[in-house]
């Protein structure tokens, strides 16, 4: 039997809203909910019919609230919205955000408070099924009245104007409903302002967002433990009574899971009496760093899922008879965790950084700059001048967008979110952090090497050994930008943490243990 998910009664999570825009996932319209639509579609042409005053159905928008408009008006009046609110600009987002987009709107419009037409709703599922997807610039949204422009720009297909990925091409809209057989749907009073108010470019990008961070933060442990034994440090900071007495759920995951990596440890073995008291922060303080940002992630899942539920558009239509102009659509709830998780991914990268720096600096046993015959080889000196370049980059994007506001509609929408922005920058972050998690990898493999014949824990020579089979031991100075970019494929793509997954599984080992669920994304 094909799971489904039923639009706007089933509950969407992270991973379910990735699996239906990915397609891996059916989304449908069951009778319960197609009657629900019906009749709130049935309550805004009452509203048109009795000439009653309702914001968006009848009058102008924003500035305009006071301006009222015919009945024979009120249908142009949801074209031209979608015309002159489409005024994006920049790089198109990438298709995945765009079908997130696409399903999240469809989930919230189907809960029957927007008064949209069943045809409409219908052609959106229409553009998710056959991968038919809107172009939309990434730049122009203030993250309140929703996001306006990029919403815009989803939807202007929907009329027959805009552009969309079709077959592989960007297309015009209109040619690609042509070579479909199919009409422009004929939008009724109130769709257009339905289409466009909602948060859900913000979300699009925290959800996203959410499964690349998440990726990011399993990898930092992996990588973090690899370096951990290239600089021969202990695992006794990660001992679970350490942190039963400051019990963060974040901590105690990383610290469970760097101490299973790094269990029966033939390198941990060897160097148990060393004399060494305790290591550097950026080893010894892993579980509270990297527990800090998995904290971070979590709050952003959580209110992500709450959002992903929610209905955003404005006004919402209770009936005929009871409708109510809100805020539903203001983004400050995403946007301040969106710029707290900018932060914790930055963090990830410069307690990174700072692990690089330690394994060319020739101490505890490794050679200068992890190559031997350094002086006629630079070695490892110049990757991490590009971690100090990526961190630094960081920083500057950790300035939060959500404290900053400016008056927009004549004043009107005279406090804005800024959340798009949040949620674009989160991503500029994670892009650097993915490159900062590659480098480390590259030094923390080289550093293992110079520990042989002496072995890690099985997860930890699985990674290894994943990692020689892409880039291999370097004797001598290379173009080592060629290295970063080949690891950086198999950090980005999860198939680093894939593999030391495999590796738990098949040595009975659990890496998350208890935790599991709560800091997944399903």
């Amino acid at each position: 039997m094909i799971h489904q998910f039923k639009y706007g009664i089933d509950q969407l999570t992270v991973g379910k809203a990735l699996d239906v825009a990915a397609g891996r996932l059916p989304g449908v319209l069951v009778p319960e909910v197609t009657e629900r639509i019906k009749t709130s579609a049935a309550h805004v042409q009452a509203i048109v019919a009795a000439h009653s005053t309702v914001y968006g159905i009848n009058t102008g928008f924003g500035p305009l609230c006071d301006t009222k408009i015919s009945e024979e008006d009120t249908r142009a009046l949801q074209y031209n919205i979608l015309q002159s609110h489409s005024v994006g600009v920049g790089n198109p987002i990438p298709e995945m955000v765009a079908r997130v987009m696409l399903v999240t709107k469809v989930h919230a419009l189907a809960q029957g408070y927007s008064g949209v037409a069943l045809a409409t709703l219908e052609r959106i599922i229409w553009h998710i099924e056959h991968h038919v997807t809107p172009v939309v610039p990434e730049k122009g949204s203030v993250g309140a009245s929703g996001d306006l422009a990029p919403l815009s720009h989803l939807f202007l297909p929907l009329i027959g104007l805009g552009e969309v990925y079709y077959k592989g091409q960007r297309r015009p809209a209109a040619a690609v409903l042509r070579a479909e057989g199919l009409e422009p749907v004929v939008l009724g009073p109130k769709e257009g302002l339905a289409l466009i108010n909602g948060t859900q470019f913000i979300l699009a990008f925290a959800v996203t967002a959410l499964q690349r961070m998440h990726n990011a933060l399993e990898a930092a442990d992996i990588i973090g433990a690899l370096s951990l034994e290239g600089l021969m440090g202990t695992s006794r900071p990660f001992d679970p009574r350490l942190h039963a007495i400051r019990p963060y759920a974040g901590n105690q995951l990383v610290a469970h899971r760097l101490k299973t990596m790094l269990e029966n440890s033939g390198i941990m073995a060897a160097h148990v009496d060393c004399g060494r008291v305790q290591d550097p922060y950026s080893l010894r303080c892993m579980p509270q760093v990297h527990g800090a940002s998995r904290t971070a992630w979590l709050h952003l899942c959580d209110l992500t899922t709450i959002e992903l539920n929610a209905v955003t558009d404005n006004p919402i239509i209770f009936s005929a008879e009871d409708t109510i102009s809100g805020g539903n659509f203001h983004g400050q709830p995403l946007a301040l965790p969106l710029d707290y998780a900018t932060v914790a991914a930055a963090e990830l990268g410069n307690i990174s950084d700072r692990r690089c720096y330690m394994m060319i600096e020739g101490r505890y046993g490794l050679p200068k700059l992890l190559i031997e015959d350094a002086g006629l080889n630079s070695g490892f000196m110049i990757p991490q001048y590009t971690t100090a370049a990526l961190v630094t980059e960081n920083k500057t994007l950790c300035f939060p967008a959500s404290a900053d506001s400016v008056p927009t509609s004549l004043g009107q929408e005279d406090h804005v979110s800024m959340g798009s922005i949040s949620g674009r920058k989160l991503h500029q972050v994670i892009d650097n952090l993915e490159y900062i998690l590659a480098i480390e990898l590259l030094y923390a493999a080289q550093a293992v090497d110079f520990r042989r014949p002496l072995k890690s824990g099985p997860i930890l020579e699985a990674v290894h050994a994943f990692v020689r089979e892409t880039v291999s031991f370097a004797a001598k100075d290379r173009i080592f930008a060629n290295d970063i970019r080949q690891l950086h494929t198999i950090v980005a793509d999860q198939s680093l943490v894939k593999v030391a997954n495999e590796a738990a599984l098949d040595n009975q080992l659990s890496l998350n243990g208890i935790y599991h669920d709560q800091f997944g994304i399903y």
